[in-house]
């Protein structure tokens, strides 16, 4: 059976206080009927500076997720770390991981928007920097002994419930992503399906003696919703899943960015057309859960770009109630 992934980013292209309560008040919602229903995964992901509510702290959502479930994996990706105080995430993180008991899974990534560093006053030419000295807080905090930190020794707790540490991974797409993980004994996650990264990733852990993993984005990832009549779906709908992958496309322009979801469609045909957001019914999703391109993960994104709420959860009871079975059998 396929890794089944829930997403929210809790996007709104017009967004009112009232608006995303009921938004974040749904997506807690999901989260507990996608856990009773035997879903694998939520995902967050971390953005700044925006006009449109994209989630910008995924760790008060994660608590939340975590606290309305059970068994369900919470999975931040990515946390944009470098904008965090190494100290208080240590402590942030090793709650969550009590919290939820080893559920939390956390993705440390650099960001690619200047306009999100300038926000929180931090340096975006020092990123790599300001990087190393969170992970490397991070792993020495979480002993739960004292260590230097910035000429002064100090101790956090409490200590995690997950031993050696949380499951935290280095994403990113570039060599020096590579190394870092490398050095640090931690586990990589390719912002996109990058095999030579990944080699060169296995052959940095090698030449430091230890054995790495890789949690890479299969060749083909599409953003998934489920309906009766996906021709309908995509006339009232297809606004939304063309916001949010223009909004993507837009900050990803610069040069040696990599995403496993990109989009260079200009209008709804096109985006449709192109198969990176599906509307699929649920026959449909099944046979695509059988293909090659599926890679071992479905990915829902019920509230994709401002989708009504309604909306959202007809998607996902088809999912949970007519393509889960027909996996699971």
């Amino acid at each position: 059976m396929p890794v089944t992934v829930l997403r929210f980013n809790l996007v709104d292209p017009e967004p009112t206080p009232e608006g995303l309560a009921a938004r974040y008040q749904a997506a807690v919602a999901m989260a507990r009927y996608a856990d009773d229903m035997g879903l694998t995964t939520v995902q967050t992901e971390e953005h700044h500076a925006t006009d449109n509510g994209w989630m910008p702290s995924p760790l008060a959502f994660a608590g939340a997720v975590l606290g309305a479930t059970r068994r369900i994996t919470v999975t931040v990706s990515a946390l944009i770390t470098p904008l965090h105080d190494p100290l208080r995430l240590a402590e942030d993180l090793a709650v969550l991981d009590l919290l939820g008991g080893g559920r939390l899974v956390t993705v440390a990534g650099l960001g690619y928007r200047p306009e999100e560093y300038a926000a929180h006053g931090k340096d975006w030419e020092g990123r790599g920097a300001l990087q190393d000295e969170v992970l490397e807080t991070l792993l020495r905090a979480w002993t739960g002994e004292p260590f230097e930190y910035r000429g002064r020794t100090v101790r956090v707790t409490p200590r995690p419930a997950t031993q050696p540490h949380p499951l935290l991974l280095v994403g990113g797409a570039s060599r020096p992503a590579a190394r870092r993980a490398a050095r640090l004994g931690l586990p990589l996650f390719p912002s996109a399906h990058l095999p030579e990264l990944t080699a060169y990733y296995h052959q940095q852990c090698a030449e430091r003696g230890h054995e790495g993993w890789v949690m890479e984005p299969p060749a083909t990832t599409a953003l998934l919703h489920v309906a009766e009549d996906p021709d309908r779906a995509w006339d009232r709908y297809g606004k939304h899943f063309l916001y949010e992958a223009r909004t993507y496309a837009g900050w990803q322009a610069g040069a040696g960015t990599h995403s496993a979801v990109r989009s260079a469609a200009s209008d709804v045909a096109a985006l449709r057309e192109e198969g990176v957001y599906r509307v699929l019914t649920p026959e449909e999703c099944v046979a695509y859960a059988g293909k090659a391109e599926a890679s071992d993960s479905l990915i829902l994104h019920p509230l994709c770009g401002g989708m009504p709420v309604d909306e959202a959860w007809r998607s996902l009871h088809l999912f949970a109630e007519c393509v889960l079975p027909q996996l699971a059998s």
